[in-house]
């Protein structure tokens, strides 16, 4: 089971050398990986209605990914995973420009972490549909996977059309390996199709038993073995303290998790450096 850090989006600040100290000390520390979340925009809550609150604003910093993993490639030997990139709202074939780009300068590190987000205001600004992203997003995955793979592309699918053209350079991983976040029937029947793995949003638990069961038997059903599709659990310090830390990397194991991804944000921590005296506490425990 590989150990990664969820990148402290929110809470990192914008001074480029405090980003580099992270990034290092997590890889200095043993960690695999550092997972990075996604928003484009954020929205005043007044542009949502009913009981829904949205857990991020406009006021709420975020790093935009890939040009964060062009920074970190030249930092770093981690493994650089999104955790997840809002696929409908972007254009396909530049998302597969851009991540072919990160996987040649990290040598082949990048994990592909897709979903289709909840932030309707985002899709508006972009200027895609949010009506029908989870759709859309089946025929994305499998257009991103032939441009990694093929000089020269022909396809022709309900929402794209490409015609004798393809992404130079190409990635050394071909394809790149996609992964899917969310936590509806819908998704966990979508990863059992088409993912390579799966980030699942709750604890170790029988409710998590039963959610990982339920995934395997859809991956079985699509003609799939379990063990083809990884599984990365997260450990949050906002809910998980300090003596519970060892009982929750063994849950993660005894589901079969092949990553777990320790989360530090939301825990109280005032500065950059008290999220990496964070993981260091957390990689002496897990030992």
């Amino acid at each position: 089971m590989k150990l990664g850090v969820v990148f402290p989006q929110t809470e990192i600040g914008s001074d480029p050398a405090a980003i580099r100290d992270y990034a290092q000390a997590a890889e200095q520390l043993g960690y695999h990986h550092a997972l990075v979340f996604d928003h484009v925009l954020g929205a005043h809550p007044g542009r949502f209605e009913g009981r829904f609150r949205p857990p991020y604003s406009y006021q709420t910093p975020f790093h935009e990914p890939f040009v964060l993993f062009g920074y970190l490639a030249a930092l770093t030997s981690l493994e650089l995973v999104t955790g997840i990139v809002i696929l409908p709202q972007r254009q396909t074939a530049l998302v597969a420009k851009q991540a072919a780009e990160v996987d040649v300068l990290t040598g082949g590190r990048l994990r592909l972490g897709v979903g289709i987000g909840w932030n309707h205001v985002e899709y508006e600004a972009l200027g895609q549909s949010f009506r029908n992203r989870g759709r859309r997003i089946e025929e994305q995955v499998a257009l991103l996977r032939r441009l990694w793979t093929e000089e020269l592309v022909d396809f022709e699918g309900k929402y794209h059309l490409v015609k004798q053209a393809g992404i130079n350079p190409l990635p050394v991983q071909r394809p790149i390996p996609v992964w899917m976040g969310g936590g509806v029937d819908a998704v966990l029947r979508r990863v059992a199709r088409i993912a390579d793995g799966w980030f699942p949003q709750f604890r170790p638990g029988p409710d998590a038993e039963a959610a990982l069961d339920r995934l395997r038997g859809y991956i079985r059903d699509a003609g799939r073995k379990p063990e083809d599709v990884g599984v990365e659990g997260r450990i949050s310090l906002s809910n998980t303290p300090e003596p519970e830390w060892g009982a929750a990397l063994a849950g993660w194991r005894g589901l079969g998790a092949t990553h777990v991804a320790l989360n530090t944000m939301n825990a109280g921590l005032a500065s950059p450096q008290a999220h990496i005296d964070a993981i260091r506490r957390f990689r002496e425990a897990a030992g």
